[in-house]
């Protein structure tokens, strides 16, 4: 029998049911335990799992059962969970941002290396399989030299959306909008693909939402380390929502991915595999995104996620998904916020 990292989630909310929903189909992971401090939200919770419910912090990372945990509070208590985690032994896997400032990031970063722990920054989207066959062509040079690489994010979320939770919407707890919960998937992916940015300008404003503090809209355009440049565009007011979109465009080569379909897939050096991809990855991966609903994700990408964090605790290999790359998002999303605040390009070093 395959060996198995045994998990307990930090928070109940309703990324947490991906989370378990993942673990429950994964092969070298189980859940153990939940830990929640209303005790009602906890035992209801583990109720569905079948698994122990505990509402104090300081016993659930006691238990010697529990070899790591996943994050699943809201953003802006984060450090708070993940330090203490981090030194009582426990691997990581946080669910993004890593925090709401890259002050905060650092801070875990540093306990889980200080404390010898795996941490991993959940970005599910790199597991797809058509963005696999994306960097792949990437790497081998396929795009010839990159010109552009732009994501798009026009999603809707209702007013409704914001006033069920006094977390969402601020900048202590939220850590940001459109941008910072919406679309850092997508801006990850644009720098997995295409490397970092070297300098950014934005604009960011509240349009249809009232009573949040963040930006339910924004735009910013990047020039890249590598000489490309890219626009982001995310919003959470454009209804009734639409898939993501990302493209590259090199000069030889152009890409497009909307969600986790290949629509476009051109080269001027034409093989014949590169019919086979298009048709293969034209239909998804069964990893949808959340254009309307934040619920209508799959937990797919979270289970690939978990089985390669899982096999990097027991093998003692690094993780394809590091919190220091789960770091690099989280320092272009800050930089467009000081753009947008200050009038200014901000420039990365």
């Amino acid at each position: 029998m395959e060996k198995k990292v045994k998990f307990g989630i930090i928070g109940t909310g309703a990324i947490a049911t991906m989370h378990a929903k993942a673990l429950e189909a994964c092969s070298n992971a189980e859940l153990v335990s939940v830990f929640d401090k209303v005790t009602e939200r906890a035992e209801k919770f583990a109720e569905q799992y079948e698994v122990r419910a505990v509402d104090d912090f300081d016993a659930f990372l006691a238990d010697p059962e529990i070899d790591a945990v996943t994050i699943a509070t809201p953003t802006g208590i984060h450090g708070l969970v993940a330090i203490p985690a981090a030194k009582a032994g426990k691997h990581i896997l946080c669910e993004k941002p890593l925090d709401v400032t890259l002050e905060k990031a650092d801070a875990i970063i540093d306990a889980c290396e200080e404390n010898n722990v795996v941490l991993g920054a959940v970005f599910q989207s790199r597991y797809g399989s058509a963005v696999e066959a994306i960097k792949e062509a990437v790497d081998d040079g396929r795009m010839g030299k990159m010109l552009f690489a732009s994501t798009h994010i026009h999603w809707y979320r209702s007013q409704e959306y914001y006033d069920s939770a006094g977390w969402r919407g601020t900048w202590e707890l939220d850590g940001g909008g459109a941008l910072m919960n919406q679309s850092i998937h997508n801006i990850d992916l644009l720098i997995y693909l295409n490397g970092d940015p070297a300098e950014v300008f934005a604009y960011t404003d509240t349009l249809t939402h009232t009573g949040i503090e963040v930006e339910d809209t924004a735009v910013a355009i990047v020039k890249f380390k590598n000489g490309s440049f890219g626009t982001i565009e995310a919003s959470t007011s454009c209804a009734p929502g639409f898939p993501r979109r990302l493209e590259l465009a090199g000069s030889k080569g152009s890409i497009t991915l909307e969600d986790d379909c290949i629509i476009n897939w051109t080269f001027a050096d034409y093989i014949a595999e590169d019919k086979v991809t298009q048709e293969k990855y034209a239909d998804g991966d069964n990893m949808k995104g959340g254009s309307a609903d934040p619920m209508a994700i799959t937990f797919e990408g979270h289970r690939r996620q978990i089985k390669d964090l899982s096999e990097a605790i027991l093998s003692g290999k690094p993780a394809k998904l590091s919190g220091r790359e789960g770091r690099r998002a989280v320092q272009l999303i800050c930089g467009i916020y000081e753009s947008a605040r200050t009038g200014k390009a901000v420039k990365f070093n």
